[in-house]
Protein backbone atom coordinates (compact mmCIF):
# COMPACT_ATOMS: atom_id res chain seq x y z
CA UNK A 1 0.00 0.00 0.00
CA UNK A 2 1.58 3.30 -1.07
CA UNK A 3 0.62 6.76 -2.24
CA UNK A 4 -1.18 9.22 0.00
CA UNK A 5 -4.90 9.76 -0.55
CA UNK A 6 -5.77 13.34 -1.44
CA UNK A 7 -9.14 15.05 -1.73
CA UNK A 8 -9.12 17.82 -4.36
CA UNK A 9 -12.00 20.26 -3.88
CA UNK A 10 -12.19 22.54 -6.92
CA UNK A 11 -15.24 23.80 -8.81
CA UNK A 12 -13.38 24.62 -12.05
CA UNK A 13 -13.45 21.36 -14.01
CA UNK A 14 -10.42 22.12 -16.20
CA UNK A 15 -8.25 23.02 -13.21
CA UNK A 16 -9.49 20.00 -11.27
CA UNK A 17 -8.72 17.58 -14.09
CA UNK A 18 -5.27 19.07 -14.72
CA UNK A 19 -4.20 19.02 -11.08
CA UNK A 20 -5.65 15.56 -10.44
CA UNK A 21 -3.92 14.10 -13.51
CA UNK A 22 -0.54 15.52 -12.48
CA UNK A 23 -0.81 14.31 -8.89
CA UNK A 24 -1.99 10.87 -10.00
CA UNK A 25 0.99 10.62 -12.35
CA UNK A 26 3.23 11.24 -9.33
CA UNK A 27 1.78 8.39 -7.29
CA UNK A 28 -1.02 10.02 -5.33
CA UNK A 29 -4.57 8.69 -5.12
CA UNK A 30 -6.82 11.65 -5.84
CA UNK A 31 -10.50 11.96 -5.06
CA UNK A 32 -12.32 14.89 -6.65
CA UNK A 33 -15.19 17.10 -5.50
CA UNK A 34 -16.72 20.02 -7.40
CA UNK A 35 -18.46 21.63 -4.42
CA UNK A 36 -18.48 21.70 -0.63
CA UNK A 37 -21.34 19.26 -0.16
CA UNK A 38 -19.62 16.61 -2.26
CA UNK A 39 -16.37 17.30 -0.43
CA UNK A 40 -17.96 16.73 2.97
CA UNK A 41 -19.54 13.49 1.79
CA UNK A 42 -16.17 12.24 0.57
CA UNK A 43 -14.49 13.43 3.75
CA UNK A 44 -16.95 11.50 5.89
CA UNK A 45 -16.65 8.37 3.76
CA UNK A 46 -12.95 8.27 2.89
CA UNK A 47 -10.95 10.22 5.49
CA UNK A 48 -8.18 11.32 3.04
CA UNK A 49 -4.64 12.06 4.17
CA UNK A 50 -4.71 15.64 2.89
CA UNK A 51 -7.28 18.08 1.49
CA UNK A 52 -6.60 20.52 -1.36
CA UNK A 53 -9.29 23.17 -1.06
CA UNK A 54 -10.49 26.00 -3.28
CA UNK A 55 -12.16 28.60 -1.07
CA UNK A 56 -14.59 29.90 -3.69
CA UNK A 57 -17.01 26.98 -3.91
CA UNK A 58 -20.48 27.33 -5.48
CA UNK A 59 -22.49 26.13 -2.47
CA UNK A 60 -20.58 26.86 0.74
CA UNK A 61 -17.54 28.94 1.60
CA UNK A 62 -14.32 26.98 1.96
CA UNK A 63 -13.88 28.31 5.48
CA UNK A 64 -16.99 26.41 6.56
CA UNK A 65 -15.48 23.18 5.27
CA UNK A 66 -12.18 23.89 7.03
CA UNK A 67 -13.90 24.40 10.37
CA UNK A 68 -15.99 21.26 9.95
CA UNK A 69 -12.91 19.12 9.30
CA UNK A 70 -11.04 20.72 12.18
CA UNK A 71 -13.77 19.76 14.64
CA UNK A 72 -12.98 16.12 13.92
CA UNK A 73 -9.39 15.71 12.77
CA UNK A 74 -5.95 17.23 12.22
CA UNK A 75 -5.90 16.23 8.53
CA UNK A 76 -3.68 18.78 6.74
CA UNK A 77 -5.53 21.28 4.55
CA UNK A 78 -3.77 23.13 1.73
CA UNK A 79 -5.84 26.03 0.42
CA UNK A 80 -5.67 26.73 -3.33
CA UNK A 81 -7.40 30.00 -4.09
CA UNK A 82 -7.54 32.95 -6.44
CA UNK A 83 -8.30 35.16 -3.46
CA UNK A 84 -4.99 36.91 -3.07
CA UNK A 85 -5.84 39.41 -0.34
CA UNK A 86 -3.90 39.01 2.88
CA UNK A 87 -7.07 38.88 5.00
CA UNK A 88 -8.34 35.90 2.96
CA UNK A 89 -5.15 33.99 3.69
CA UNK A 90 -5.28 34.91 7.38
CA UNK A 91 -8.95 33.93 7.66
CA UNK A 92 -8.29 30.53 6.07
CA UNK A 93 -5.28 29.85 8.28
CA UNK A 94 -7.09 30.95 11.43
CA UNK A 95 -10.01 28.68 10.52
CA UNK A 96 -7.57 25.76 10.60
CA UNK A 97 -5.88 25.51 7.19
CA UNK A 98 -2.22 24.48 7.29
CA UNK A 99 -0.91 26.24 4.19
CA UNK A 100 -2.05 28.56 1.41
CA UNK A 101 -1.09 28.57 -2.26
CA UNK A 102 -2.42 31.40 -4.44
CA UNK A 103 -3.57 30.78 -8.01
CA UNK A 104 -2.02 30.53 -10.50
CA UNK A 105 0.53 28.14 -9.01
CA UNK A 106 3.17 25.80 -10.39
CA UNK A 107 2.57 22.07 -10.10
CA UNK A 108 6.13 21.50 -8.86
CA UNK A 109 5.51 23.89 -5.98
CA UNK A 110 2.15 22.27 -5.27
CA UNK A 111 3.74 18.82 -4.98
CA UNK A 112 6.49 20.22 -2.74
CA UNK A 113 3.89 21.78 -0.42
CA UNK A 114 1.92 18.53 -0.31
CA UNK A 115 5.04 16.49 0.51
CA UNK A 116 6.01 18.91 3.29
CA UNK A 117 2.54 18.76 4.86
CA UNK A 118 2.43 14.96 4.68
CA UNK A 119 5.80 14.71 6.41
CA UNK A 120 4.33 16.68 9.30
CA UNK A 121 1.11 14.64 9.47
CA UNK A 122 2.51 12.38 12.14
CA UNK A 123 2.75 15.38 14.44
CA UNK A 124 5.26 15.46 17.27
CA UNK A 125 5.47 11.65 17.25
CA UNK A 126 7.08 11.67 13.79
CA UNK A 127 10.77 12.08 13.04
CA UNK A 128 12.27 14.44 10.44
CA UNK A 129 11.33 12.06 7.62
CA UNK A 130 7.68 11.89 8.69
CA UNK A 131 8.03 8.38 10.11
CA UNK A 132 6.46 7.38 13.43
CA UNK A 133 8.44 4.70 15.29
CA UNK A 134 7.65 2.65 18.35
CA UNK A 135 9.80 -0.35 19.11
CA UNK A 136 9.90 -2.52 15.97
CA UNK A 137 6.90 -0.73 14.42
CA UNK A 138 7.45 2.06 11.89
CA UNK A 139 4.82 4.05 10.01
CA UNK A 140 5.88 6.07 6.97
CA UNK A 141 3.06 8.61 6.91
CA UNK A 142 3.77 10.08 3.46
CA UNK A 143 3.99 6.66 1.78
CA UNK A 144 1.21 5.14 3.95
CA UNK A 145 3.36 2.13 4.76
CA UNK A 146 3.45 0.36 8.14
CA UNK A 147 6.16 -2.16 8.92
CA UNK A 148 7.42 -4.34 11.75
CA UNK A 149 11.18 -4.89 11.94
CA UNK A 150 11.36 -3.89 8.27
CA UNK A 151 8.60 -6.27 7.13
CA UNK A 152 5.77 -4.34 5.44
CA UNK A 153 2.32 -5.02 6.86
CA UNK A 154 -0.46 -5.84 4.41
CA UNK A 155 -3.11 -3.49 5.81
CA UNK A 156 -6.39 -2.22 4.44
CA UNK A 157 -6.78 1.59 4.42
CA UNK A 158 -8.91 1.51 7.59
CA UNK A 159 -6.48 -0.80 9.38
CA UNK A 160 -3.64 1.53 8.46
CA UNK A 161 -5.53 4.60 9.70
CA UNK A 162 -6.39 2.90 12.98
CA UNK A 163 -2.81 1.79 13.63
CA UNK A 164 -1.42 5.22 12.68
CA UNK A 165 -3.89 7.02 14.93
CA UNK A 166 -3.04 4.84 17.91
CA UNK A 167 0.74 4.75 17.36
CA UNK A 168 0.84 8.55 17.08
CA UNK A 169 -0.74 8.72 20.55
CA UNK A 170 1.24 5.93 22.22
CA UNK A 171 0.72 5.72 25.95
CA UNK A 172 -2.55 7.67 25.86
CA UNK A 173 -5.97 6.10 26.25
CA UNK A 174 -8.09 6.71 23.16
CA UNK A 175 -11.82 6.28 23.67
CA UNK A 176 -13.84 4.17 21.27
CA UNK A 177 -15.74 7.25 20.13
CA UNK A 178 -12.58 9.20 19.37
CA UNK A 179 -11.08 6.36 17.36
CA UNK A 180 -14.30 5.80 15.43
CA UNK A 181 -14.64 9.51 14.58
CA UNK A 182 -10.99 9.78 13.53
CA UNK A 183 -10.97 6.69 11.30
CA UNK A 184 -14.56 6.22 10.12
CA UNK A 185 -16.25 9.58 10.68
CA UNK A 186 -18.96 10.97 12.93
CA UNK A 187 -21.65 8.70 11.47
CA UNK A 188 -19.89 5.71 13.06
CA UNK A 189 -19.29 7.20 16.51
CA UNK A 190 -21.51 4.62 18.19
CA UNK A 191 -20.43 1.58 16.16
CA UNK A 192 -18.11 0.06 18.76
CA UNK A 193 -18.14 -3.37 17.13
CA UNK A 194 -16.11 -1.92 14.24
CA UNK A 195 -13.19 -1.38 16.59
CA UNK A 196 -13.32 -4.88 18.04
CA UNK A 197 -13.12 -6.42 14.57
CA UNK A 198 -10.37 -4.15 13.28
CA UNK A 199 -8.24 -4.32 16.43
CA UNK A 200 -8.41 -8.11 16.26
CA UNK A 201 -7.22 -8.00 12.65
CA UNK A 202 -4.37 -5.64 13.54
CA UNK A 203 -3.21 -7.83 16.40
CA UNK A 204 -3.20 -10.88 14.13
CA UNK A 205 -1.27 -9.12 11.36
CA UNK A 206 1.27 -7.70 13.79
CA UNK A 207 1.82 -11.15 15.30
CA UNK A 208 2.24 -12.74 11.88
CA UNK A 209 4.82 -10.13 10.85
CA UNK A 210 6.78 -10.41 14.11
CA UNK A 211 7.26 -14.00 15.26
CA UNK A 212 9.50 -12.82 18.13
CA UNK A 213 6.37 -11.67 19.98
CA UNK A 214 7.64 -8.11 20.50
CA UNK A 215 4.31 -6.66 19.38
CA UNK A 216 2.10 -9.15 21.20
CA UNK A 217 1.08 -6.60 23.85
CA UNK A 218 1.30 -3.51 21.65
CA UNK A 219 -2.45 -2.79 21.60
CA UNK A 220 -3.87 -2.71 25.10
CA UNK A 221 -7.62 -2.76 25.74
CA UNK A 222 -9.05 -0.43 28.37
CA UNK A 223 -12.34 -2.21 29.26
CA UNK A 224 -15.39 -0.04 28.74
CA UNK A 225 -13.30 2.89 27.51
CA UNK A 226 -11.18 2.14 24.44
CA UNK A 227 -7.59 1.24 23.62
CA UNK A 228 -4.06 2.49 24.00
CA UNK A 229 -0.69 1.64 22.53
CA UNK A 230 1.81 0.45 25.10
CA UNK A 231 4.84 2.73 25.36
CA UNK A 232 6.90 -0.38 26.06
CA UNK A 233 5.30 -3.04 23.82
CA UNK A 234 7.42 -5.84 25.22
CA UNK A 235 6.02 -5.21 28.69
CA UNK A 236 2.50 -4.06 27.73
CA UNK A 237 2.74 -0.67 29.34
Amino acid sequence: MSGARLLLVEDDAATRRSVAANLTAHGYHVGEAADGSAALRQWDAERPDLILLDLGLPDIDGGVLIRRVRREATTPILVLSARGAEHDKVDALEAGADDYLAKPFGLDELRARIAALLRRTGGPAADATGTIRLGPVAIDVAARIASVSGAVLDLTPREYELLKTMIASSGRVLTKGRLLRAVWGTAYAEEGHYLHVYVSRLRRKLAEADPTGATRDLIVAEPGVGYRIAEDPARGR
